[in-house]
């Protein structure tokens, strides 16, 4: 049994219900494993390959499926590789390098090069936000621009686990009382499509392991690094992370960030995939 999951009926639960999320990708598809150092790496590719590239990088506790959404617009312009992160509920190597070590950007190289991508843009939230600009800060030259929702490793991480601590012993109402701390609220009313990822999403938290360890943070000198075009989408009522702070430092160190400030929203930021496309097309 993986670490990462909390049993094997668990993992191929999560796994089962991942693939049938795959085989309803919106647009024309290659699904693919690349070696790395750190393992194998899972990619799902789309859209015209002479267009730009672009790597995605989702959260922490997701895979590549949270992408379908916008890939159904962005495969339109760009090239997108939705990469699995290693050590999340997808299907790359369930390997977790300390975060603050050279580890993931050694992992992203290989990546890259697996790609054959010399310099690419970069979308990442939430701790994908993290590995993206952490990235970022150490192979400048390789990045085109850096689209950033809700990063980690920036602003202040807050005590959330503190708060939420006694939900993971109330069972299912628990869990979904946390989730709605993290996420918002469900839509009222919502479509098919919301219905199923919702419940994809309550599937995964019952049955995975996420990271709990703080996240390191990007000094100054790092973020001055960041010399391309970035695009930072913050949620004022971020239960996770300080968004005040993030925007503090990026509009301090980093030198030409274009930051969108949200303040009635949480970690999840929904409905933001025309501003990434209209940022990345710049």
């Amino acid at each position: 049994m993986s670490a990462i999951y909390k049993s094997e009926a668990g993992r191929a639960a999560v796994e089962a219900r991942t693939r049938e999320f795959l085989a309803r990708w919106p647009v024309p598809n290659r699904q693919f494993h690349l070696p790395t150092r750190a393992g194998d790496t899972f990619v799902v590719a789309c859209g015209p390959e002479n267009s730009r590239p672009v790597v995605l990088l989702h959260g922490s506790g997701a895979n590549s499926v949270m992408w379908i959404g916008d890939a159904a617009v962005w495969a339109g312009q760009f090239r997108l590789y939705a990469v699995d992160m290693i050590g999340e509920p997808g299907f790359s190597a369930p390997v977790r390098p300390p975060l603050n070590s050279d580890a993931y950007a050694e992992w992203l190289d290989d990546v890259l090069a697996g790609l054959s991508l010399s310099r690419t843009a970069l979308v990442g939230i939430s701790l994908g936000g993290l590995l993206a600009a952490d990235y970022a800060t150490r192979r400048p030259e390789r990045i085109e621009k850096l689209a950033l929702l809700c990063p980690g490793g920036i602003g202040r991480q807050k005590n959330f686990l503190l708060k939420a601590f006694p939900l993971l012993f109330l069972g299912s109402w628990g869990r979904h009382k946390m989730a709605e701390m993290v996420l918002g609220r469900a839509p009222q009313n919502p479509t098919p499509a919301e219905r199923a990822m919702g419940d994809y999403v309550s599937l995964i938290f019952r049955h995975f392991r996420p990271r709990l360890e703080r996240l390191p943070r990007i000094g100054d000198a790092a973020l001055a690094r960041l010399t391309m075009p970035v695009l930072a989408i913050l949620g004022g009522r971020d239960v996770l992370l300080d968004s005040a702070d993030t925007r503090r430092r990026l509009e301090t160190h980093v030198p030409r960030p274009e930051i969108v400030y949200l303040p009635q929203e949480g970690h999840l930021l929904r409905g933001q995939t025309a501003a990434i496309a209209a940022f990345l097309a710049r």
